[in-house]
């Protein structure tokens, strides 16, 4: 049974009374009428027909207008095929397939792209994610809230270097960015539709990190805890090199401190040099002159080794600006079905 609990940020959990009543009477969000579940797929065909069986239900229970839009990340097995069945016995269904795997973050932004709804759930189709929230995350919707981070409580499936890795991501990023999101916040989230076209016409930067894109837009926010299921079948398909790579690109798009240590190598360089240069005279005229072998080369190899993590650093900042730069799309959509 996955375990769901609801908290809000620090100033949505006062209790709603007097002019902080009358802001969220007056804020203009009424009940929606149409929610979209936005699912990225990529080589999940052990597992697409039991996800749809499973996640439609809570749509239907909702009394909500719905649409569930597969988005088909370039997958090599039969996850196509499947998702033409569906959407074949399903006008609700609709599909969109990329030319090649373009990546789980494009694959999302182009959900969003295409969504016609008046709220978007993003998640995936591996039941990590257990479509049981969704009737909570429509009442949130219902309730007047744009942005609903889900947090996961525990990932058991994952192994021990991977939660400790996460962990250690979010630490990292929030000391680092001026934006700030959710510890152990997921692709699995929650945006209205005015948060869903901003992301459409901006925040379309060629190295993505969706989630702290939405934790950035504002608005009104709130939070859903829940328990991370048993992946239904296959494997995870980020493996420990590509969430490395995935944290450095993250890190290095919501903050220019990195480039900054240059100036902070340097001023502990002076420091360091000063008070070699004290200990330096003091030996002098204690001992004599002292054996300054040593002491250089441990200077010389910390000050490259300083030299290298910076260039290093400021290599990464050139790679991302030149994708920028060469303006590639972030996706290219060749099939979709059911969609006009």
């Amino acid at each position: 049974m996955n375990k769901i609990n609801s908290t809000e940020n620090t100033d949505e959990s006062i209790s709603i009374s007097g002019d902080f009543k009358d802001f969220k009477e007056s804020s203009g969000n009424n009940p929606i009428e149409k929610v979209s579940l936005v699912v990225s797929v990529y080589n999940e065909e052990a597992v697409l027909v039991k996800f749809y069986k499973e996640a439609l239900p809570y749509l239907k229970n909702t009394g909500k207008k719905y649409e569930i839009l597969f988005v088909n990340d370039g997958s090599i097995d039969s996850s196509r095929q499947i998702l033409n069945d569906i959407a074949a016995g399903d006008k609700n269904v609709k599909v969109l397939h990329f030319s090649r795997n373009f990546g789980h973050e494009a694959a999302m932004i182009a959900g969003i792209d295409y969504a016609d709804a008046d709220a978007l759930i993003c998640m995936d189709a591996d039941l990590q994610h257990p479509p049981s929230c969704i009737p909570m995350m429509i009442e949130k919707f219902d309730g007047g809230y744009d942005i609903i981070s889900m947090i996961r409580t525990g990932n058991k499936s994952a192994g021990i270097i991977k939660n400790i890795a996460s962990n250690g991501f979010y630490t990292v990023i929030n000391i680092l960015s001026d934006t700030k999101i959710e510890k152990s916040a997921s692709d699995f989230f929650g945006i209205s539709k005015r948060a869903a076209e901003i992301l459409k016409k901006s925040y379309r930067e060629k190295v993505r990190f969706l989630r702290g894109f939405v934790q950035n837009l504002g608005f009104n926010k709130t939070t859903l805890k829940y328990e991370a299921g048993i992946r239904a079948a296959g494997q995870s398909k980020y493996s420990i090199k590509k969430l490395f790579k995935f944290s450095i690109n993250t890190i290095l798009c919501f903050s220019d401190l990195p480039l900054k240590l240059g100036i902070y190598a340097g001023i502990s360089a002076a420091v360091l040099g000063f008070i070699m240069m004290v200990y330096t005279i003091y030996s002098w005229a204690s001992v004599g002159t002292p054996n300054g072998y040593a002491t250089i080369i441990v200077l010389l190899c910390f000050m490259f080794a300083v030299l290298f993590v910076i260039v290093g650093i400021i290599g990464q900042y050139i790679g991302i600006i030149f994708s920028e730069l060469k303006d590639r799309p972030i996706y290219i959509v060749e099939d979709i079905k059911n969609i006009e």
